[in-house]
Formats: structure tokens, sequence, C-alpha cells
């Protein structure tokens, strides 16, 4: 019993009737133009105007229905009045996209025109639930509060429904009818409540090709966040790398060689200037900003690299063949990421000892090697760098996505090796 009456308790089965009430209501506005029928054709029957009355009305309901914006004006009210979890419409415009880049996700507008039908009939079954609702809760509960006390004045009243009917008599079964009406209009307030919270996922809930869209959405934001994750690890990484080195080497030589001092110095300056203006693309990208252009830093750009290298002390002994300059952008951007990490790695677990570099472009691939020397063991020996250890998961998922080859492991007793090889093509 109490299972029976806790439903009709629930604050939402009231702020449900509520949302039904709002439904008959709107849809108030829209029935002189219903009307026009009974003008048309003032000789029809009754029963045939009433039908036509509400055969007009009804398309007129669901032409409103029809309309983008009020299923962006339902699906927020049901959220708060029915304490349904629905989330925000797709529209054709929603599309997610590597900033400076053109459109790759495919648009939801063909879902969307194709479940257009589905709003409208929710605001058909909102409208009836509503006038239905409205109409037999509120005799029921007049009646429940008029029959006892008709009863107790002695006033002529009753009480008729489906052929069965109670006359307002004193005593205690007028008492008792009330109170099964004022049951009765509670229960159909959490009948149209449930059904309403029923229908809402089904009609205003995003349908099967909506959730598709909804999900290569979400599928191409991680992929972008994942992305910028890897442009900071590679630049800030390398960049606090190689400018932790360089300002002890500066420090160590300022009074001893003020050029090579000074040199260093530069090359801080310089890193840190590349380091901020990828870090202010990811964080512009990161807001929803306006992007500014993303950096373009590609192979064309390794001299640079290697410059800072040297300025931090360390040996670099690069062997480059093949055209890099017509190896287009997006790969030789990627590749340029790829040499930058591994010669990141090779500063912070090197051994000292040359760091040979081997980058080769062919029509068929791109091979990208970096050896550098190591402590006792077989793998690269610690320094004093904190490090996260998603380094070489990083690059193996970025070679991945590049549909690459990667290899990364010991190269002899004292040497560590890295290998990738890059599906390419070269620029005409």
């Amino acid at each position: 019993m109490i299972r029976g009456i806790r439903p009709l308790l629930r604050g939402s089965t009231y702020s449900g009737m509520l949302f039904a009430y709002c439904g008959a209501v709107a849809s108030l506005p829209l029935l002189p133009f219903a009307l026009v029928p009974t003008l048309v054709w003032p000789s029809a029957p009754y029963g045939v105007q009433a039908v036509l009355v509400l055969l007009v009305w009804a398309v007129l309901i669901g032409a409103v229905g029809l309309a983008r914006t009020t299923r962006r004006a339902l699906i927020p009210l049901a959220r708060r009045l029915l304490s349904v979890p629905l989330p925000s419409p797709v529209t054709a415009r929603q599309r997610t996209n590597e900033p400076g880049t053109a459109p790759t996700s495919p648009s939801p507008a063909a879902p969307l025109a194709a479940d257009r039908w589905r709003t409208p009939l929710w605001l058909l079954l909102h409208v009836a639930l509503g006038w239905m609702g409205a109409l037999v809760s509120g005799g029921l509960l007049l009646a429940g509060l008029t029959l006892p006390a008709m009863g107790w004045f002695r006033v002529e009243a009753g009480l008729s429904l489906f052929g069965w009917s109670v006359r307002a008599e004193p005593g205690w079964r007028s008492w008792v009818v009330a109170l099964c009406c004022l049951l009765l209009a509670a229960a159909v307030c959490a009948g149209v409540a449930h059904t309403l919270r029923w229908s809402a996922p089904r009609l205003l809930g995003p349908s099967s090709a909506e959730r598709l869209a909804l999900a290569a959405e979400r599928e191409l934001r991680l992929a972008e966040r994942n992305r910028l994750a890897h442009e900071l690890h590679d630049s800030i990484g390398h960049t606090l790398t190689a400018t932790t080195i360089q300002a002890a080497v500066a420090g160590e030589v300022l009074c001893a060689d003020p050029v090579a001092a000074r040199a260093a110095l530069r090359s801080i300056e310089e890193s840190t200037r590349a380091a901020l203006e990828d870090l202010d693309y990811v964080l512009g990208v990161l807001r929803e900003q306006k992007a500014e252009t993303a950096p373009t830093r590609n192979l064309t750009d390794l001299p640079e690299l290697f410059d800072r290298l040297r300025h931090a002390g360390a040996v670099v002994e690069p062997q480059l063949s093949g055209e890099l300059a017509q190896v287009q952008g997006t790969l030789s951007r990627a590749a340029y990421r790829i040499l930058q990490e591994g010669l990141t790695n090779a500063l912070r677990h090197g051994a000292g000892g040359p760091i040979k570099v081997r980058v080769a472009a062919a029509p068929d691939g791109l091979e990208i090697g970096v050896v550098n020397r190591t402590g006792e063991g077989t793998g690269p020996s610690p320094r004093s760098f904190p490090t996260s250890g998603h380094g070489l998961s990083g690059l193996a998922e970025r070679v991945r996505l590049l549909h690459g080859e990667f290899e990364a492991g010991p190269d002899g007793p004292r040497h560590w090796r890295l290998a990738v090889r890059l599906p390419v093509r070269l620029s005409a």
C-alpha cells in the first residue's frame, strides 16, 4: 500500500503535471486558427465540426514541432520539470575539427532531417496529456472538494462517470467518495507525469543516428585533446630539458667563457619563445577560443633544433638524406615532434657521447633514427630530470596513428636506439 502511494508523494510527479499543464496552455493560441472549419462549413454536423477542429489543431501543433527551436526549448524544460537526463540536441553546426584545417567529421544534418517527426509527435502527446490530465484531474478535484459540502448542506448534487453515479448525501458515504476522487486525481497526475517521463527520452532524446553523431564528436574531441597533450609534452618537455642543461652550462662557463655563456642564454631565449607559442596555441584551443595559427615547425627546422641541443652541450651527429622539404605538411610536423621527443629523451637519459640522428626521406617512406649512449645496464640511465613515463608510449601512439612502425630499445651494451618508419608521399 505504501509503495503504491509513494509515487503520488514525489515532487517530480507534480512538477511533471505542471509541465503537462504548460503544454495545454501553450496550445491555446492555436485554437482560434483551428476554428476556421466551423466558419467555412457552418452547416456541418456538430460531430464533424469537432473532428475537423481537432484535426486542424493537431496539424498546427505538429507544424510548431517541426521548428528546431521548439525542440531546443522543450529539452531544458523536460530536464527541469520531468527530472529526465536529456542531452542537448545535436545540430548540423556541431562539428569537431582540428583548428586551421578543413572540416573532417560528417555533418549530422541528414540524421536530424530523418528524425524530425519525433518532436511533433512529442508535442502532440504533450498537449493531449496536458488537456486530459487537466480536465480529468480538475473534475475529480472539484468533486472531491464539493461533494461533502453539498451533502452537508443538503444540496442536490451527484457525480456520474462512465455510467456509474453517486449522489451527495450527508454522512460517511460522501466523504469516502470525496477521498476516492482526490486519490484518483492524484493518480491521474502521477500517470500523466510517468507517461511524459517515459516518452521524453524516446521522443526528445537522441536517436540512433544522433547518438552516432555524438559519439563521433566525443571521439574527435578526445583525439584532439590527446593530440594537444602530445604537443605540450613534446614541446614543453623538450624546452625544459634543454633550458635546464643550458642554464647549467651558462653558469659553469659564465666567468671562464662569457661568449659561450651568452650563446647558451640566447638559446634559452629562443627555446622558451618557441615553447610559449606552442603553449598559447594549445591554451586557446582548450578554452575554445579562436585559435591562432598553429605552429608550423617541420623537418626544415631541424638545423635550429640541432643548434639548441649543441648549445646545451650535446654532440649531435645528423645524417639527413632525401628531399625533406618535399614531405607533406602534416607528416613533416609529426616527424619533427617525434624527432624532438627522441632527442629530449637522449638528453635526459644519455650518458654523454655523441647523439647520432638519421633522417632519410624516400618515395615510399620516411625513416627516423636516434642512437645515444647510456650508462651501465640495458636501458636508458636515469638522470636528475623528473619524467612522466609517457614519452615512449606517446611516441608509439603517434606513430601508430600515422600507420608507421615504431621500435625503441637497447642497441648493444651501452646504447639506446629509437627507430621509426612512416609511410610518406612526396609532393610534386
